[in-house]
């Protein structure tokens, strides 16, 4: 991987933070902004749970659940948590901002991942993404013969800590209320 890619990997996290506190400056929320992006968020966390529920990091290609129809469906649900994000902020300079984000350091990571699988799964991997897109999904589950790991596992949800994105978007939530109560005041 090349230094860029290695830098926005590193600093994926971290400049998140700065991000959010932009985000939250330039939101102009409403009360009915934030139900439809709480509830558009929903479905993101919902999905990144699916998702969480089926992955065994490091330990086998996963190909079922919500992987036999995309290779990124934690991504795909974190992308449909921003536009959530964005609908609830009801400005279109933390839109952008959020898209950009997202377009910029996912795309990256994405790349840097499969990158990572190829190599540690081969043949199997070749398989997988030449019947499984690499973001937006399929209408119907790919069938792989080497199915990998095979069901969803709450334990295995909890293993991955994808409770913290959901408490993560409910706070974000609040201080979205918190500001319309300032702004409304």
């Amino acid at each position: 991987m090349n230094s860029t890619g290695a830098f926005v990997v590193r600093w994926r996290v971290r400049l998140g933070y700065p991000l959010a506190i932009a985000v939250l400056f330039f939101a102009r929320p409403l009360p009915r902004s934030i139900l439809y992006g709480a509830l558009v968020g929903l479905v993101g966390l919902t999905l990144r749970a699916w998702a969480a529920g089926y992955l065994h990091k490091q330990e086998v290609l996963t190909v079922t659940g919500p992987y036999a129809y995309t290779r990124n469906p934690l991504y795909l649900g974190s992308a449909v948590l921003a536009l959530g994000v964005a609908i609830a902020t009801r400005s279109w300079i933390s839109s952008v901002l959020l898209a950009t984000y997202f377009a910029v350091f996912y795309s990256i990571v994405i790349r840097k991942e499969e990158n990572e699988l190829r190599p540690r799964h081969s043949e199997s991997f070749d398989r997988y993404a030449t019947a499984v897109p690499i973001f937006f999904p399929r209408l119907s589950p790919a069938k792989l013969s080497d199915s990998g790991a095979g069901t969803f596992s709450a334990m295995q949800y909890k293993k991955n800590h994808e409770w913290q994105a959901a408490v993560g978007f409910l706070l974000l939530l609040i201080v979205l209320v918190l500001i319309w109560r300032f702004r409304a005041s």
